[in-house]
């Protein structure tokens, strides 16, 4: 049932994305006179198809996560001179540019018309706070202590700690001083500190950057309940079940999720008893299980796990979280400027990709990008439509890049015919073309290659 709810939910999301992005190349091309042949949503046998009175083919297929706006062209054959002046190739290069760059701005454009609804409903974020500090971390080892906030990170004002750990991101992968600004409670006074890191995080499979220095928000632990579990694990072989509350392991009750794993990791084939709560249609009844957990290389060292994921039930404390209520014109302005960050941030990733400071076992593939959407809707229709958001933002970014076959690689192909007075020639573009698409592949079978290596 998970696996077709996860399904679902992607066939959503992507159908949601493509639709707006055609729909955006579709109305230009409408706006500049250009003949639209078909519009279709989709991939695979026809579901629904039906004329307008342009006589433009509307079509929606089986599989909805991809699409195209076919629009009259001389390059795809004989064109009637009657029929010339709505060929998409007959116009002029800055309404070519404006036709192939609108599905990208549509991308755009309907993040922020989400960021804006979830924003005319406030925003909520837990302070920076620092609630637990790992010991012998980079952040114990730099004097942060416990109940101090982190007000700035290199100059750059933090006021949840989402923002913290995104302003982190910007020094995965350098050598040298992540500067931060703290304050004690109850006190205005703020002081720097310096936390010295050399390549910071550079080999990391989904670093997560406050983590990784050590430091955790406070936060009330009440259970922690098995996930989805691998049928080939240990743990699934030893009885355990998804929806079984973890109680203790070999007697000593859990009371955060990095003990029990720190637990499971040092027993590596060694037998551990896991007491848990495992519910029914009774009521509930209480097990005391006997695992043994698989011998697992992770980050170059063996440890122990069951293949299974964890989800920590608990909460936050209340006088900690933040809210800030917007007027219509102040979250359009946030829903603009969230969008306008989350590009950078996609952005700065692609380039800390490129010049190896964020290692590539980062890129995720569509396995990934399907989890993720199930898990979203899972936990809620505004996570899920938070995600669609941002999921349109990347995917506007993507298609702006100057490789040949996406968006970018048109435009770049208009610039060049803009500066020199004349079309790049057929040769060029189709070679142009057939290395983009073998980028193309090569980074989605990698990208799919990660998806599948990754942990359960």
């Amino acid at each position: 049932m998970a696996f077709f709810v996860t399904l679902f939910y992607t066939f959503i999301a992507f159908g949601v994305l493509v639709t707006f992005h055609e729909l955006g190349h579709f109305w230009v091309a409408r706006c500049c006179n250009v003949r639209v042949e078909k519009f279709s949503i989709g991939f695979g046998k026809t579901l629904i198809s039906w004329r307008d009175k342009h006589n433009t083919e509307f079509v929606l297929a089986v599989l909805p996560l991809g699409g195209y706006v076919k629009m009259l062209d001389e390059r795809e054959g004989e064109i009637s001179a009657k029929d010339r002046p709505y060929a998409f190739t007959q116009k002029t290069v800055l309404q070519r540019m404006a036709i192939i760059s609108a599905g990208p701005i549509a991308n755009f454009l309907l993040a922020i018309v989400v960021y804006w609804v979830l924003f005319l409903g406030g925003e909520k974020g837990l302070a920076p706070i620092i609630g637990d500090i790992v010991e012998d971390s980079l952040a114990s080892q730099s004097g942060l202590e416990v109940g101090m906030e982190i007000t700035a990170v290199d100059d750059v004002r933090t006021r949840t700690l989402g923002s913290v750990n995104r302003q982190l991101f910007d020094f995965i992968g350098t050598t040298g001083d992540i500067p931060l600004r703290v304050s004690y409670p109850d006190s205005n006074t703020e002081f720097q500190v310096l936390i010295p890191v050399q390549k910071w995080l550079r080999d990391e499979d989904n670093p997560s950057p406050i983590r990784e220095l050590g430091i955790n928000p406070p936060f009330d632990f009440e259970a922690l309940v098995l996930g989805p579990i691998l049928e080939t694990g240990s743990g699934y072989r030893g009885g355990l079940r998804e929806g079984d509350r973890l109680l203790a392991v070999n007697g000593i009750d859990i009371d955060s999720a990095d003990g029990f794993i720190q637990q499971v990791s040092g027993a590596i084939d060694k037998p551990i008893v896991i007491d848990l709560e495992r519910p029914d249609q009774d009521g509930s009844r209480f097990l005391a299980l006997e695992v043994i957990p698989e011998r697992t290389l992770k980050k170059g060292e063996f440890v122990g796990q069951l293949g299974v994921q964890l989800a920590v039930k608990g909460k936050y404390p209340d006088h900690l979280m933040r809210q800030v209520d917007h007027s219509v014109l102040s979250a359009s302005f946030r829903a603009i400027d969230e969008t306008v960050t989350t590009a950078g941030f996609i952005l700065s990733s692609l380039g800390k990709l490129l010049v190896g400071e964020l290692s590539a076992k980062n890129l995720s593939g569509p396995i990934t990008i399907a989890k993720m959407a199930g898990d979203t809707a899972r936990a809620g229709i505004e996570n899920f439509i938070r995600f669609i958001a941002i999921l349109s933002i990347m995917l506007g970014v993507m298609n702006l890049l100057p490789i040949p076959v996406l968006d970018g690689g048109h435009l770049v192909y208009c610039m060049v015919e803009w500066v020199k007075g004349s079309p790049v020639s057929d040769q060029v573009q189709i070679i142009g073309y057939k290395i983009g698409f073998f980028l193309l592949v090569g980074l989605m079978i990698f990208a799919t290659f990660n998806d599948l290596t990754r942990p359960f």
